[in-house]
């Protein structure tokens, strides 16, 4: 029997775009093979991570567009899966439900020597 893989031609990912200090990525559809910065077949929309005056990181995404180019087998890349399971399109990264636990963690662990300290003190 002949063996079949799926190969996706088409990825759906984030080009940088901005100064050093300042990022700003365009969500873009390219061929598998281009390089990060090269010229898109498509741009989707763009993602500001650094906060704003509001305290907000700014994502704008046609979604109709991004459902069609995943119809058309186009994959994505992992750091906009991410994105895209914050803003609730796709399901949430299992990368997000473990950073999250780490987290918690981290706080009891603070919260527990802040306490002995406390007690050591009086």
């Amino acid at each position: 029997m002949p063996r079949f893989k799926y190969r996706a031609f088409k990825l759906i990912r984030m080009r940088v775009q901005g100064c050093t200090n300042r990022p700003f990525y365009e969500i873009v559809v390219t061929p598998k093979d281009n390089p990060r910065q090269g010229r898109p077949t498509e741009v989707l929309g763009f993602y500001e991570p650094l906060p704003n005056l509001n305290n907000e990181k700014i994502l704008a995404v046609n979604l109709k567009r991004v459902r069609y180019w995943m119809g058309e087998g186009a994959l994505l890349s992992q750091p906009l899966e991410r994105l895209l399971g914050l803003s609730g399109f796709l399901p949430v990264h299992p990368i997000d439900y473990l950073d999250a636990f780490r987290n918690r963690k981290k706080l009891e662990n603070v919260t527990e020597k802040g306490e002995d300290n406390v007690q050591s003190a009086s």
